[in-house]
């Protein structure tokens, strides 16, 4: 077995008491300390999901109290994409050099406070500005929660825990709705932004208690090996002796963070990753957006549509737990490739179909396809790179994402004004969820010729190491 020197230029411990993290976080049981990370990383994008979701429902009701125009609430929508999009390009390559803990705390407690003072926004300018600053803050936390979350994981379970930690999302969404139809009538919208604020807020002394840094994180560092050990002492006291010296998978990249993203060995991945987050999010957006309207087209009732839009979200929460687990026990990328292909193949054939419980199917298994990649796509990004880009390749991709959700949602509202038919436009959105399958379908492929280089580098550098 081998491991690679500590990076930084620390000094080296003897071969036989390195101890790569990795390995040892993969050789011992789930740990209590595991499950609570999960969990906590679980909260921070349910409160993600609850304020992405009530500012739609609150809408109307801003609407209705301004007397603004519809087309005055489209910024009011599009700023928050914008700051979560401007939030992941900046928190990631900041995770990445301070710590994932410290951006996680900072990112939740900045959108608390950026929701909670929306609730006293003078008027719509105000409101939109600080809904793009709680969508800084939003869209630091969730690549950073992936991150952490994927860092704890066993390789063996990661794709089980991150995809069930990413339904907090789905399940915060939910949530958002239901506190908004029962709570607006006792405390306005302004009292379900201050709610929106407040919980996040509280959240942060939890995770300031309770949330650790990463390990993975730590042992790129110098003078970090007590707490290393003390932190993985919680997962599996027995293996720990004084004299380990821990490393990390990989040394330290040279230059930024984010020119890592292009090293000749990662360039063609981080492009095609790029892509399939573009395409996915585009379809997905598109559909959640317009998905009820296209519905109510074929002659249901607008009541019908919003159920049988709702499978969308039904569908992609069950996917993402059915493809995680696949995803620990087959070829990831084949896996989500095919998820994609089968989402293609359902989405087109909603051209096709009229009866509305063809429709129904057809709708649930697009989510359960398109949606559930979507989140499997996290799990790939993060395994995809090495621990010193790792917080900035999966924040940078859900960023270019974030792009591709623009262009779905002003997408939708330009090709249904140029009077496009249902019919062409689920055949037009079959392609996207074809380029994203070929787009991971290619992240694998060059995963394979890292990983050969990898075994062709060690085989040329024999250390032999002790497993922990």
């Amino acid at each position: 077995m081998t491991a690679p020197s500590a990076p930084n230029g620390a000094a080296a411990a003897p071969a036989r008491n390195a101890v790569n993290v990795r390995e040892f976080i993969d050789a011992a049981r789930l740990s209590p300390l595991q499950l609570r990370i999960m969990l906590l990383c679980f909260a921070i994008v349910a409160l993600d999901g609850f304020d992405i979701a009530i500012i739609g429902f609150l809408a109307p009701h801003i609407r209705s109290e301004w007397s603004l125009s519809m087309v005055a609430l489209g910024p009011l929508f599009s700023a928050g994409l914008l700051g979560l999009m401007t939030g992941a390009f900046l928190c990631g390559p900041l995770a990445d050099r301070i710590g994932r803990r410290r951006v996680l705390m900072l990112s939740v407690a900045w959108f608390g406070a950026a929701c909670a003072a929306s609730a006293v926004a003078p008027g719509i300018g105000w409101l939109i500005a600080l809904r793009f600053l709680t969508g800084l803050g939003l869209g630091g936390a969730m690549p950073n929660a992936i991150t952490l979350t994927a860092e704890f994981s066993p390789s063996r379970r990661r794709g089980t825990l991150l995809t069930v930690m990413f339904c907090g999302f789905s399940l915060g969404s939910a949530i958002g709705g239901v506190v908004t139809a029962y709570l607006i009538d006792q405390v306005g919208w302004r009292g379900v932004l201050a709610l929106g604020g407040a919980l996040p807020l509280a959240l942060v002394p939890v995770l300031a208690l309770a949330l650790p840094e990463s390990v993975r994180y730590l042992a790129t560092r110098e003078g970090m090996q007590a707490r290393i050990a003390a932190i993985l002492a919680r997962i599996d006291a027995r293996r720990i002796t004084a004299d380990m010296h821990y490393v990390a998978d990989e040394p330290e990249g040279p230059g930024s963070p984010v020119s890592q993203l292009f090293a000749p060995r990662y360039r063609m991945g981080t492009l095609w990753l790029w892509l399939a987050f573009f395409c996915s999010l585009l379809l997905l957006y598109l559909m959640i957006n317009w998905l009820p309207i296209l519905v109510q087209r074929s002659g249901l009732s607008l009541k019908e549509a919003s159920m049988l839009a709702g499978l969308l979200q039904g569908g992609g929460v069950l996917g993402a737990i059915v493809l995680g687990m696949l995803l620990d026990r087959f070829n990831p990328y084949a896996v989500v490739a095919g998820a994609y292909t089968l989402g293609a193949i359902s989405v087109a054939c909603l051209a096709s179909v009229s009866a509305p419980l063809a429709m129904a199917a057809a709708i649930f298994v697009t989510g359960f396809c398109v949606s559930g990649s979507q989140v499997c796509a996290n799990v790939l990004a993060s395994a995809f790179y090495p621990t010193s880009s790792r917080a900035t390749g999966v924040a940078w991709a859900l960023g270019i994402g974030r792009v591709g959700a623009i262009a779905g949602s002003l997408g939708g509202a330009l090709l249904l004004s140029a009077g496009w038919s249902n019919a062409a436009l689920y055949l037009l959105l079959a392609i996207p969820a074809v380029a994203a399958g070929i787009s991971i379908f290619r992240v694998g492929r060059v995963q394979v010729a890292i990983g050969a280089e990898e075994r062709d580098t060690t085989s040329n550098n024999p250390q032999d190491v002790v497993q922990a």
